[in-house]
Protein backbone atom coordinates (compact mmCIF):
# COMPACT_ATOMS: atom_id res chain seq x y z
CA UNK A 1 0.00 0.00 0.00
CA UNK A 2 1.34 3.46 -0.89
CA UNK A 3 0.41 6.55 1.15
CA UNK A 4 1.26 9.90 -0.45
CA UNK A 5 0.86 13.14 1.52
CA UNK A 6 3.14 16.08 2.29
CA UNK A 7 1.63 16.35 5.79
CA UNK A 8 4.00 14.14 7.79
CA UNK A 9 1.66 13.66 10.76
CA UNK A 10 -1.25 12.59 8.56
CA UNK A 11 0.94 10.38 6.39
CA UNK A 12 2.32 8.59 9.43
CA UNK A 13 -1.12 8.23 11.04
CA UNK A 14 -2.60 6.60 7.93
CA UNK A 15 0.46 4.38 7.49
CA UNK A 16 0.28 3.27 11.11
CA UNK A 17 -3.43 2.43 10.83
CA UNK A 18 -2.85 0.42 7.64
CA UNK A 19 0.04 -1.46 9.24
CA UNK A 20 -2.15 -2.40 12.21
CA UNK A 21 -4.69 -3.76 9.71
CA UNK A 22 -2.01 -6.03 8.29
CA UNK A 23 -1.05 -4.10 5.14
CA UNK A 24 2.57 -3.55 4.14
CA UNK A 25 3.00 0.19 3.64
CA UNK A 26 5.41 2.51 1.87
CA UNK A 27 4.98 6.28 1.73
CA UNK A 28 5.96 9.35 -0.25
CA UNK A 29 6.06 13.10 0.44
CA UNK A 30 5.63 14.45 -3.08
CA UNK A 31 4.52 13.51 -6.57
CA UNK A 32 7.95 12.59 -7.93
CA UNK A 33 8.63 10.26 -5.01
CA UNK A 34 5.14 8.77 -5.39
CA UNK A 35 5.79 7.79 -9.02
CA UNK A 36 9.11 6.22 -8.03
CA UNK A 37 7.46 4.22 -5.23
CA UNK A 38 4.77 2.90 -7.58
CA UNK A 39 7.44 1.77 -10.04
CA UNK A 40 9.64 0.27 -7.34
CA UNK A 41 7.03 -1.43 -5.14
CA UNK A 42 3.95 -2.05 -7.36
CA UNK A 43 1.51 -1.35 -4.48
CA UNK A 44 -1.98 -2.87 -4.45
CA UNK A 45 -3.47 0.63 -4.06
CA UNK A 46 -2.45 4.27 -3.66
CA UNK A 47 -3.87 6.74 -1.14
CA UNK A 48 -3.03 10.07 -2.77
CA UNK A 49 -3.27 13.67 -1.60
CA UNK A 50 -3.97 16.19 -4.37
CA UNK A 51 -2.05 19.14 -2.91
CA UNK A 52 1.49 17.80 -3.31
CA UNK A 53 4.75 19.68 -3.95
CA UNK A 54 6.81 19.10 -7.12
CA UNK A 55 4.03 17.20 -8.92
CA UNK A 56 0.45 17.54 -7.69
CA UNK A 57 -1.87 14.58 -7.22
CA UNK A 58 -3.78 15.18 -10.45
CA UNK A 59 -0.55 14.98 -12.44
CA UNK A 60 0.47 11.80 -10.63
CA UNK A 61 -2.88 10.23 -11.59
CA UNK A 62 -2.49 11.31 -15.20
CA UNK A 63 1.07 10.00 -15.47
CA UNK A 64 0.18 6.62 -14.00
CA UNK A 65 -2.82 6.17 -16.30
CA UNK A 66 -0.79 7.31 -19.32
CA UNK A 67 1.70 4.56 -18.48
CA UNK A 68 -1.14 2.03 -18.50
CA UNK A 69 -0.87 1.55 -14.73
CA UNK A 70 -4.30 0.51 -13.35
CA UNK A 71 -3.38 0.57 -9.66
CA UNK A 72 -6.48 1.67 -7.69
CA UNK A 73 -6.15 5.29 -6.51
CA UNK A 74 -8.04 6.76 -3.57
CA UNK A 75 -7.70 10.54 -3.61
CA UNK A 76 -7.63 12.64 -0.43
CA UNK A 77 -8.08 16.39 -0.61
CA UNK A 78 -9.00 19.45 1.43
CA UNK A 79 -10.90 20.77 -1.60
CA UNK A 80 -14.66 20.30 -1.47
CA UNK A 81 -15.83 21.71 -4.79
CA UNK A 82 -17.62 19.40 -7.22
CA UNK A 83 -15.25 20.58 -9.98
CA UNK A 84 -12.28 19.31 -7.95
CA UNK A 85 -13.90 15.88 -7.63
CA UNK A 86 -14.64 15.79 -11.34
CA UNK A 87 -11.03 16.73 -12.16
CA UNK A 88 -9.71 14.00 -9.89
CA UNK A 89 -11.95 11.30 -11.33
CA UNK A 90 -11.26 12.43 -14.89
CA UNK A 91 -7.52 12.26 -14.18
CA UNK A 92 -7.91 8.56 -13.36
CA UNK A 93 -8.71 8.39 -9.64
CA UNK A 94 -11.03 5.56 -8.58
CA UNK A 95 -12.48 7.15 -5.45
CA UNK A 96 -12.44 10.49 -3.66
CA UNK A 97 -12.51 11.56 0.02
CA UNK A 98 -12.48 15.06 1.46
CA UNK A 99 -10.41 16.04 4.50
CA UNK A 100 -11.09 15.74 7.35
CA UNK A 101 -12.26 12.14 7.05
CA UNK A 102 -13.11 9.21 9.30
CA UNK A 103 -10.39 6.56 9.33
CA UNK A 104 -12.97 3.76 9.41
CA UNK A 105 -14.52 5.07 6.18
CA UNK A 106 -11.12 5.35 4.50
CA UNK A 107 -10.36 1.70 5.37
CA UNK A 108 -13.78 0.58 4.12
CA UNK A 109 -13.37 2.45 0.83
CA UNK A 110 -9.92 0.95 0.41
CA UNK A 111 -11.28 -2.58 0.92
CA UNK A 112 -13.99 -1.88 -1.67
CA UNK A 113 -11.36 -0.67 -4.17
CA UNK A 114 -9.30 -3.81 -3.65
CA UNK A 115 -12.34 -6.03 -4.16
CA UNK A 116 -13.29 -4.26 -7.37
CA UNK A 117 -9.74 -4.48 -8.73
CA UNK A 118 -9.41 -8.25 -8.15
CA UNK A 119 -8.27 -9.96 -11.38
CA UNK A 120 -11.12 -11.42 -13.43
CA UNK A 121 -9.50 -14.86 -13.39
CA UNK A 122 -9.51 -14.80 -9.57
CA UNK A 123 -13.20 -13.91 -9.51
CA UNK A 124 -14.06 -16.58 -12.05
CA UNK A 125 -12.33 -19.27 -10.04
CA UNK A 126 -13.34 -18.02 -6.61
CA UNK A 127 -15.78 -20.90 -6.02
CA UNK A 128 -12.90 -23.38 -6.22
CA UNK A 129 -11.20 -22.07 -3.08
CA UNK A 130 -14.26 -21.27 -0.97
CA UNK A 131 -14.11 -22.35 2.68
CA UNK A 132 -17.43 -23.36 4.22
CA UNK A 133 -18.45 -23.90 7.85
CA UNK A 134 -22.20 -24.27 8.46
CA UNK A 135 -23.77 -21.17 6.83
CA UNK A 136 -20.44 -19.32 6.75
CA UNK A 137 -18.71 -19.07 3.36
CA UNK A 138 -15.32 -17.46 2.92
CA UNK A 139 -13.64 -16.78 -0.44
CA UNK A 140 -9.87 -16.23 -0.02
CA UNK A 141 -9.38 -15.16 -3.66
CA UNK A 142 -12.03 -12.45 -3.41
CA UNK A 143 -11.42 -11.81 0.32
CA UNK A 144 -15.19 -11.84 0.88
CA UNK A 145 -17.30 -13.48 3.58
CA UNK A 146 -20.98 -14.40 3.82
CA UNK A 147 -23.29 -15.68 6.56
CA UNK A 148 -26.07 -17.23 4.54
CA UNK A 149 -27.08 -14.54 2.03
CA UNK A 150 -25.64 -11.70 4.13
CA UNK A 151 -22.21 -10.42 3.12
CA UNK A 152 -19.95 -9.48 6.03
CA UNK A 153 -17.48 -6.60 5.62
CA UNK A 154 -14.21 -7.43 7.40
CA UNK A 155 -10.93 -5.60 7.82
CA UNK A 156 -7.78 -7.28 6.50
CA UNK A 157 -6.75 -8.51 9.94
CA UNK A 158 -10.27 -9.76 10.73
CA UNK A 159 -10.37 -11.65 7.43
CA UNK A 160 -6.93 -13.20 7.97
CA UNK A 161 -7.90 -14.28 11.48
CA UNK A 162 -11.18 -15.81 10.33
CA UNK A 163 -9.49 -17.60 7.43
CA UNK A 164 -6.88 -19.09 9.77
CA UNK A 165 -9.55 -20.42 12.13
CA UNK A 166 -11.85 -21.76 9.40
CA UNK A 167 -9.00 -23.48 7.56
CA UNK A 168 -8.28 -25.26 10.84
CA UNK A 169 -11.94 -25.89 11.77
CA UNK A 170 -12.24 -28.25 14.72
CA UNK A 171 -8.62 -27.67 15.79
CA UNK A 172 -7.91 -25.54 18.85
CA UNK A 173 -5.29 -22.92 17.99
CA UNK A 174 -3.36 -21.48 20.93
CA UNK A 175 -2.82 -17.75 21.30
CA UNK A 176 0.90 -17.92 20.50
CA UNK A 177 0.23 -19.69 17.19
CA UNK A 178 -2.44 -17.16 16.21
CA UNK A 179 -0.28 -14.17 17.17
CA UNK A 180 2.64 -15.44 15.10
CA UNK A 181 0.53 -16.41 12.07
CA UNK A 182 -1.48 -13.16 11.93
CA UNK A 183 0.90 -10.52 13.29
CA UNK A 184 4.27 -12.28 12.99
CA UNK A 185 4.93 -11.66 16.67
CA UNK A 186 3.86 -13.20 19.99
CA UNK A 187 2.43 -10.37 22.11
CA UNK A 188 2.52 -12.51 25.24
CA UNK A 189 -0.19 -13.80 27.60
CA UNK A 190 -1.18 -10.36 28.91
CA UNK A 191 -2.02 -8.89 25.50
CA UNK A 192 -5.69 -8.13 24.81
CA UNK A 193 -5.11 -7.62 21.09
CA UNK A 194 -6.42 -11.03 20.00
CA UNK A 195 -9.39 -10.84 22.39
CA UNK A 196 -10.40 -7.49 20.91
CA UNK A 197 -10.25 -8.77 17.33
CA UNK A 198 -12.21 -11.90 18.22
CA UNK A 199 -14.86 -9.61 19.69
CA UNK A 200 -14.99 -7.60 16.47
CA UNK A 201 -15.32 -10.80 14.41
CA UNK A 202 -18.08 -12.29 16.54
CA UNK A 203 -20.06 -9.05 16.50
CA UNK A 204 -19.96 -8.92 12.71
CA UNK A 205 -20.55 -12.62 12.11
CA UNK A 206 -23.48 -12.78 14.53
CA UNK A 207 -25.07 -9.42 13.67
CA UNK A 208 -28.08 -11.17 12.11
CA UNK A 209 -28.64 -13.47 15.10
CA UNK A 210 -26.63 -16.31 13.59
CA UNK A 211 -25.21 -19.13 15.71
CA UNK A 212 -21.71 -18.73 17.14
CA UNK A 213 -18.97 -20.44 15.15
CA UNK A 214 -15.86 -19.00 16.84
CA UNK A 215 -15.41 -20.41 20.33
CA UNK A 216 -13.05 -19.66 23.20
CA UNK A 217 -11.15 -22.54 24.79
CA UNK A 218 -10.26 -21.11 28.17
CA UNK A 219 -6.58 -21.05 28.98
CA UNK A 220 -5.63 -22.17 25.46
CA UNK A 221 -7.01 -20.20 22.54
CA UNK A 222 -9.80 -20.40 19.94
CA UNK A 223 -11.49 -22.86 17.64
CA UNK A 224 -13.92 -22.58 14.71
CA UNK A 225 -16.64 -25.23 14.91
CA UNK A 226 -20.39 -25.70 14.78
CA UNK A 227 -22.42 -26.37 17.91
Amino acid sequence: MLVVDDDRALREAISRALTLEGYRVVDARDGVEALAQVEGHAPDAVILDLGLPTLDGLTVCQVLRARGDRTPILVLTARNEVSDRVQGLDAGADDFMSKPFALAELLARLRALLRRSAPAEDLAGAHDDSLVLADLRLSPSQRRVWRGEREVDLTKTEFDLLELLVRNAGIVLDRTTIHERIWGYDFGPDSKNLTVYMGYLRTKLEAGGEARLLHTVRGVGYVARTG
